[in-house]
């Protein structure tokens, strides 16, 4: 993962995260999951019923992200973004849960919903 502290950083097809202060102080594995679409725009799963679209993390600005390389991915960007738009959809329906279904289950989602391995992973 890589620092996104510079306001200039290009976020596109990246998976975002950021601290839960102050829960990752304690735990620093712990932490918030997005996926931004081509545009960079970030989407997460805030919570019951709501995924933010607007490019505005729950917990605040992602301060890690992980770009992942679309290169082999069958329809590309359009793909890409219609994955994150089906799992933006699902997740609209669901309630949250802390443990089990989550920002990083609405994050997996989008990416299983692509025939796409990144860095050897196939089934996220």
């Amino acid at each position: 993962m890589t620092n996104a502290g510079s306001s200039n950083v290009d976020l596109s097809f990246c998976i975002l995260w950021s601290p839960l202060h102050p829960i990752t102080a304690l735990l620093p594995f712990i932490g918030h999951t997005g996926i931004a679409d081509s545009r960079g725009i970030g989407c997460d799963f805030r919570g019951s019923y709501y995924v933010g679209t607007d490019g505005q993390m729950a917990f605040g600005a992602p301060t890690r992200y992980l770009k992942v390389d679309i290169g082999d991915l069958p329809g590309g960007a359009q793909r890409w973004d219609l994955a994150i738009q089906e799992a933006n959809r699902v997740y609209s329906q669901r309630i949250h849960n802390i443990c089990c279904d989550n920002c990083h289950s609405h994050v997996s989602l989008a990416l299983n919903r692509m025939p796409l391995e990144a860095f050897g992973i196939r089934k996220w």
